[in-house]
């Protein structure tokens, strides 16, 4: 997922930040001015994920999946500690309390290069009062007829270490008799902040989504993500051991959000222990996944 061919004219559209990519009956729609979001995956006008027109889209947390960085879900208090210094991170969602997902999710990308079926986006980040570290990261995404892979790439590059951690937010459209299976090892239970505290043993994850009601971090994910339902049977893909599932019976849709660390992996008396990175100047991480589609 690394080679990339820059169009000679790029259109208005995607010099504006929207543009999308095709392959054989999929069509995905991208926002590199909205956070580097894909607005929405459709087969032949049927979303698969939760989609939205990339023109009408006016939040990241509508759209159908973003990415995560440099860390996932939420940071305890707006506040760390690391190697010795206090930092804070200002209020970034409602909930603010805790700040959420990183920066990346509400930051304008650069569309660095596509062609029909790849993308890659860019996000250089100077320290400010949301994240006090510089970096750069890249997203490529690659569409195939029967596949969507993303690939997420983090630089440090600032002059001191950094504690990093990536994932990526999926929103899927509940659908009659949606079903899901994930093979999980545990789950841990929240405090009454939605923090993790406690790990307890889960022996996977099967049922009817509508039934499931969970906001809740799960370890030991292994084998593909399987999302079911009357039109298409979905396989999620990625290396991380960890993942979130948020899914309430009153909602209309679902997300599973594959992460390289622990919610709040930084407060951890280990963090690294629960997935926390701490990348030199000049070191990279990267987490990529593949969400493949089968017609039924």
């Amino acid at each position: 997922m690394t080679e990339t061919i820059t169009p000679a004219v790029p259109s208005a559209e995607a010099v504006a930040g929207r543009f999308e990519l095709h392959a054989g009956a999929l069509r995905l729609a991208l926002r590199a001015d909205l956070g580097a979001c894909v607005a929405g995956l459709w087969h032949r006008g049927t979303p698969v994920l939760r989609s939205a027109d990339p023109a009408a889209l006016d939040a990241v947390s509508e759209a159908a999946c973003f990415p995560l960085l440099p860390y996932a879900h939420r940071l305890g208090q707006r506040r760390f500690r690391f190697k010795g210094r206090d930092h804070t991170t200002a209020p970034n969602a409602d909930a603010a309390d805790h700040s959420l997902h990183g920066v990346g999710w509400q930051r304008r990308w650069t569309l660095e290069s596509h062609t029909a079926q790849d993308a890659v986006m860019r996000l250089v980040h100077q320290p400010d009062a949301d994240w006090p570290y510089a970096f750069e990261a890249i997203e490529h995404l690659n569409l195939t007829p029967n596949a969507l892979g993303i690939q997420l790439l983090l630089t440090n590059t600032d002059t001191r270490a950094q504690p990093v951690g990536l994932g990526c937010w999926i929103n899927f459209p509940k659908r009659a008799r949606s079903r899901l299976h994930i093979d999980v090892g545990q789950r841990w239970e929240n405090d009454v902040n939605g923090l993790p505290i406690r790990r307890l043993s889960q022996p996977g994850l099967d049922g009817d989504v509508s039934h499931l009601d969970f906001d809740h971090a799960f370890e030991g994910w292994s084998g593909p993500a399987r999302v079911r339902d009357e039109r298409f049977s979905l396989q999620l893909r990625c290396a991380t051991p960890y993942l979130v599932l948020h899914s309430h019976p009153d909602q209309q849709d679902f997300a599973i959000a594959p992460a390289s660390h622990l919610p709040n992996a930084i407060h951890m008396a280990d963090p690294a222990a629960h997935g926390m990175r701490t990348l030199e100047p000049g070191e990279s991480c990267e987490l990529a996944l593949q969400l493949e589609v089968a017609v039924l």
